[in-house]
């Protein structure tokens, strides 16, 4: 881990989409961890993405930062989803150790010390993983689901629980800030970054106020992301069960050809001939689907679509970067993002 000419010692960044109740409590409860269990002082930093989710998140995060210069903000100019979200977020955390949490205290502050010591101790990331989710079954079923393909296809380690309460090192945050692909999935990221991973248990908590955002069409779309940005597994799994049907249809269509030529009787045949039409049609369509997939993510990629583009922020500037030795255009070309997108609007 990097520590020279770093002040911060500390970044806790924390994607906001409809949290504006609970970001006093959660603000009070870093600070509390960073100042009397860390020891930080003031060398620590708070970063809240504003994912323009709804209620007052921006004017909550504005009053919070006029009084405390540790906390700072990112406002986005639309809602991008909670992975494009955090890696903004990243693309500007300096901290030795950067922790990624929720915004609704369903991951504690406490627990942070224990990550932390994690980092310290050498790891490159460190996981938290719960021992009972305080989730809907649906969740907790397409968590297991998700985990088993992870495993599969990311080459996840087995027991591993990719959750969204982690820590990083300095060295990780930034090489995963530098991927300029429109859909992003941090874990993905990770994986192909380092192998130095380990987690600790912790308790999941109830949500302190309001309810989550992350619905089954967002789980399913960033389960996509996942199975098809990181890994060609899909492709070939549709070139293998073509395959599969194109061997099964030959032989079926040998099996009638003989069966024609011992027997005098007209063979019907409408029955099979439409199963075999229906099953390889079936397969044709999910090849389709999954070139049609690769494709899309080619056209955005091609096209440069932003992961996000952000209007206003607070707390952040030319010194925040220049703690990394770079002017803020710098930075922000060397974090993989364009000074237009960043720097659109004066700070508010």
């Amino acid at each position: 881990m990097q520590t020279k000419g770093r002040a911060v010692k500390l970044s806790v960044v924390v994607p906001v989409y409809g949290g504006n109740e609970i970001l006093v409590e959660l603000v009070r409860q870093v600070e509390d961890v960073a100042r009397n269990i860390l020891k930080l002082q003031d060398q620590f930093e708070l970063l809240f993405v504003d994912d323009r989710g709804p209620g007052g998140n921006w004017e909550v995060i504005s009053k919070l930062a006029a009084t405390r210069p540790h906390v700072k903000g990112i406002r986005l100019r639309k809602n991008v989803g909670q992975h494009n979200a955090v890696l903004t977020g990243l693309r500007f955390a300096v901290g030795e150790v950067v922790v990624i949490m929720d915004d609704d205290l369903q991951h504690s502050p406490y627990d942070i010390p224990a990550l932390y010591k994690k980092i310290a101790d050498g790891y490159d990331v460190c996981y938290a993983s719960f021992s009972q989710r305080r989730h809907a079954l649906w969740k907790i079923v397409g968590s297991h689901v998700n985990d088993r393909v992870a495993t599969f296809l990311l080459r996840k380690p087995p027991g591993l629980y990719l959750s969204p309460f982690k820590a990083l090192s300095s060295d990780v945050s930034q090489e995963i800030a530098k991927f300029s692909g429109p859909r992003v999935y941090l874990d993905g990221l990770i994986l192909s970054v380092t192998q130095d991973i380990c987690q600790i248990e912790v308790e999941h908590h109830a949500r302190l106020a309001g309810e989550g955002a992350y619905g089954l069409g967002r789980s399913i779309s960033l389960w996509m992301t996942m199975a098809t940005s990181f890994s060609i597994a899909p492709l070939r799994m549709a070139s293998l069960l073509g395959a599969v049907f194109s061997f099964g249809g030959l032989l079926l269509a040998i099996f009638l050809v003989i069966q024609r030529m011992g027997s005098s009787a007209v063979v019907s045949g409408w029955t099979s001939l439409m199963v075999a039409f229906l099953i390889i049609s079936g397969v044709q369509l999910i090849a389709l689907g999954a070139i049609g997939e690769y494709l899309g993510r080619v056209f955005l990629t091609v096209n440069q679509r932003s992961q996000a583009v952000i209007g206003s922020f607070v707390n952040l500037g030319d010194s925040h970067s220049m703690e990394m030795g770079r002017s803020g255009a710098e930075d922000a070309q060397f974090r993989g993002c364009k000074p237009r997108e960043i720097y659109e609007t004066p700070q508010a």
